[in-house]
């Protein structure tokens, strides 16, 4: 069906007249949407070691973006490369404030973060972790009725969430401030939530790459941009920010090509806004817990991303797959570790883990599917949808912020045991 829908697609490009679409003025060299063939993991990372940017994936074909050298050289190279066209013409028409003004652009998600600190000042507090390239700050509230600051140190378990690491992935900044702005409105309201602020740390960061969401949407039509907006030659601008973290950085699954979407930067950390997530996590050794919100797949990601090899840990590994499994039951997503999509090294999840010891996870939110869905432009219904999917979720990990472990050592301790217990 998925195959239908995409012949579907294209054929009505072909047709309607190019006014139809939001002809976005993507920077040279533009990028362009594609259909590879690859039937494997190993066949998927070797794409993305040359700089494809693999976003679905149906049976044997992955489905992305590349600019025309990068799709010209898997061409010479004999991949089967079909359903070329400018990434500019597969964008709705629909931008913010207009079609989707319920989502936050940078001004308004920082007054919405200043609001809810103002509301609940002896729950929140509000402060920046630092800048991006272009000088906006990097906000982060932390839930801690403790605490007097969000830098003061606390012996409490805790737990970090985060979103906006690529650019056009604008539903995973949304996902996290609803969270934040749930979990302070039901304070002394909901007896399970009042337990969980009272007894742990719990830090939202709800977007990393504001200067790359501010670029995206400025136009006033989406450019499906993903990175952030270092400038790296004379044409191409950004870093993958999500390739940029020092864990195995490098090591496949990314791209030394400027260019390219999944480019990793010159060095690790080489980004101010991978910086400033680095000196937060590192300065405050009582994180167990971090989650990073994507879009979109409806997938829960584990390490590791950098290898096929599993977690030689047996016991990490046995929490890491109840916790995803558990969580699975609740949004319907598919748990699994990173790297049975295809290599990807240099990513968050990977770093805190493999550097920190802490328990990571990648949430890829909704839709399931570019078609359909949206994409990475579901529209104003997703938001409410997927929030509903991931209360649970997100309420069990912070619950399990004292000791993930428990989620095997000791489950009927855990948030909805009942809930996963099947009945027979």
């Amino acid at each position: 069906m998925l195959r239908l829908l995409f012949t579907i697609n294209l054929t009505i490009l072909s047709l309607l007249p190019s006014m139809s679409f939001a002809h976005s003025n993507l920077e040279e060299p533009n990028l362009y949407w594609a259909s590879i063939t690859a039937e494997t993991k190993e066949k998927r990372t070797e794409l993305v070691n040359q700089g494809f940017s693999i976003e679905t994936i149906v049976e044997d074909t992955s489905y992305g973006f590349a600019n025309q050298e990068i799709l010209d050289s898997l061409k010479l190279q004999g991949f089967d490369v079909k359903a070329e066209f400018p990434a500019a013409e597969f964008i709705r028409p629909q931008d913010f404030p207009n079609n989707d003004s319920v989502y936050h652009n940078y001004a308004e998600l920082t007054d919405e973060l200043r609001k809810l600190v103002a509301q609940y000042p002896k729950l929140a507090h509000m402060d920046t972790i630092g800048k991006t390239l272009e000088g906006r700050e990097m906000w982060v509230v932390r839930i801690n009725p403790n605490v007097d600051s969000t830098f003061e140190q606390s012996g409490t378990p805790g737990i970090v969430f985060m979103g906006g690491h690529h650019a056009r992935e604008h539903l995973s900044v949304e996902i996290p401030l609803l969270m934040l702005t749930h979990l302070l409105k039901n304070y002394n309201v909901d007896q399970t939530i009042t337990n969980l602020i009272n007894t742990r740390d719990i830090y939202f960061i709800p977007q990393v790459n504001a200067d790359g969401s501010e670029y995206d949407i400025e136009s006033g039509s989406y450019r499906h941009w993903r990175k952030n907006r270092k400038q790296n030659d004379a044409r191409c601008f950004g870093v993958d920010l999500n390739r940029n973290y020092s864990f195995q950085w490098g090591t496949g699954g990314s791209s030394t090509n400027p260019c390219s979407d999944v480019f990793m930067g010159a060095a690790p950390f080489s980004e101010p806004e991978t910086q400033a997530i680095k000196l937060f996590v590192e300065t405050r050794p009582n994180l167990k817990i971090l989650l990073s919100f994507h879009t979109f797949s409806e997938l829960i990601l584990y390490p590791w991303g950098h290898k096929y090899d599993s977690i030689s840990d047996a016991r990490d590994l046995g929490a890491y797959e109840k916790m995803a499994t558990t969580m699975a039951r609740w949004n319907k997503y598919t748990p699994q570790q990173a790297s049975d999509l295809y290599i990807a090294s240099g990513d968050t999840t990977d770093w805190s883990y493999g550097t920190l010891g802490i328990f990571s996870f990648t949430f890829e939110l909704s839709p399931r599917n570019m078609w359909g869905g949206g994409g990475f432009y579901p529209g104003p219904g997703a938001i409410q949808t997927t929030f509903n999917a991931n209360l649970k979720p997100v309420l069990y990990l912070i619950d399990l912020a004292d000791d993930p472990h428990r989620a095997v050592t000791a489950p009927e301790t855990t948030l909805f045991f009942r809930d996963q217990v099947t009945k027979l």
